[in-house]
C-alpha cells in the first residue's frame, strides 16, 4: 500500500488551443477537459492504473463537487471533512506542446483541518510501504506543515512507512532541514533554490544536477529522483547516481508528468527493481503522461516505445 496526501487539490481545466498561445487576443479552443488533480492524487491515479495498492488522503468538502470528479476518475480516497471547495487550475495548450499553467491559491485552512488532516495521515499510513506527501500547501498551513505529518507518522509506533516528497520552495527546504526523508522529487531548479546554488547553463545539466544532489544525499535525504523535462531524470542515492535518457516524445500537456514520474520510481520499488530500473520506469512514466492530454494518468498500455538509456555518473 502506498499513501498519498495531497493537503491543496485542485479541479485541472485543460484548454487545448488551436494556435499557439497570443496573450491579449481572443484564440478559439480546440477542446477542453476536466481532471481531479493535485499532485499526490496523480501519483494515486497513476499507481492504481498499474495495479499498485494506493488511497489518496486530502480534504474534502462534503457538497464540493469535486467529489464527483474524483469518484467518476475511479480514485480511492481517504476524505478529510472541511469547508470550502477545491481549488480550480487552469492549463492552456499549445498545439506544440508549450502549456501555459494559471494556479490559484487554495482555501485557507485552519489549525483544526491541519490536526484532522495528520490525524487521518496517521492512521492510513498504519502497514503502508510509503507515504508521499505530495503538491503545494494551501493559505493557513504553516511551511513545516509536511514535517508534522513525518514526525506523527513515525512516531506511531509499528513499522513506519518510507517517505518520499514532491514539493518546492520553503515547505520542500523545511522538511529536508528537518524531517530526513527517504526520497525527494524536485526538478533541476527546486533542487538548485533548495541547495541555494546557481545552474551554469554553459555545464552538463545532469551531472551538475548529482553534484548537487549529493550535497544533501545521505545527510539530510535518503534518494534524489530530479526530473529534468526532456533531458530525463537524475536518480542520486547512496549506492551511487544515474542519468536517465527519455524515449522521443511528442510532448500534449507537462501537467502531471513529474507526479508520474515519481509513481513510476514507485511502481519498480516496490516490485524490488534496480535503482537503475526504478529510474527507467519513472523516466517511461513521466514520458507518457506528458504524451497525453491534460493531467491524465498513464497506465502501461501508454508506456511509449524506444530504449530509456540509464548510465552511471561518476564522482567529479
Amino acid at each position: 500500500m502506498i499513501i498519498t496526501l495531497t493537503a491543496n487539490p485542485s479541479l485541472d481545466r485543460t484548454v487545448a488551443l488551436s494556435a499557439a498561445l497570443a496573450p491579449g487576443e481572443v484564440q478559439t479552443a480546440a477542446s477542453v477537459r476536466e481532471d481531479a488533480g493535485g499532485k499526490g492524487i496523480n501519483v494515486t491515479r497513476v499507481l492504481r492504473g498499474s495495479r499498485i495498492d494506493s488511497t489518496a488522503v486530502l480534504p474534502l468538502d462534503p457538497a464540493d463537487p469535486f467529489g464527483a470528479v474524483l469518484s467518476g476518475a475511479r480514485v480511492p480516497v481517504i476524505p478529510v471533512e472541511v469547508a470550502g471547495v477545491a481549488r480550480a487550475n487552469l492549463t492552456l495548450a499549445d498545439p506544440n506542446g508549450i502549456t501555459t499553467k494559471v494556479n490559484l491559491p487554495g482555501v485557507t485552512r485552519s489549525a483544526a483541518d491541519a490536526a484532522a488532516l495528520v490525524d487521518t495521515v496517521v492512521e492510513a499510513s498504519v502497514g503502508a510501504r510509503w507515504l508521499v506527501l505530495a503538491g503545494s500547501l494551501p493559505p493557513g498551513l504553516p511551511d513545516d506543515f509536511y514535517v508534522d505529518v513525518v514526525a506523527a507518522v513515525r512516531a506511531a509506533g509499528g513499522e513506519p512507512p518510507r517517505i518520499a516528497v514532491d514539493t518546492s520552495g520553503p515547505a520542500l527546504r523545511a522538511v529536508v532541514d528537518a524531517a530526513h526523508p527517504d526520497l525527494i522529487k524536485p526538478n533541476e531548479d527546486e533542487l538548485a533554490e533548495l541547495a541555494g546554488v546557481a545552474l551554469d547553463a554553459s555545464a552538463p545539466l545532469p551531472e551538475q544536477v548529482a553534484a548537487i544532489a549529493r550535497s544533501l544525499v545521505p545527510a539530510r535525504v535518503g534518494a534524489a529522483l530530479v526530473t529534468l523535462g526532456g533531458a530525463g531524470a537524475v536518480l542520486v542515492s547512496e549506492a551511487g547516481a544515474w542519468h536517465g535518457t527519455p524515449p522521443p516524445t511528442t510532448v500534449r500537456s507537462t501537467v502531471g508528468a513529474g507526479d508520474s514520474s515519481l509513481a513510476g520510481y514507485l511502481i519498480a520499488e516496490s516490485r524490488g527493481a534496480s535503482p537503475e530500473e526504478c529510474l527507467r520506469s519513472g523516466i517511461s512514466y513521466g514520458s507518457a503522461a506528458a504524451a497525453l492530454p491534460g493531467t491524465q494518468a498513464p497506465t502501461p498500455a501508454d508506456l511509449l516505445p524506444g530504449d530509456v538509456p540509464v548510465r552511471t555518473l561518476p564522482r567529479a
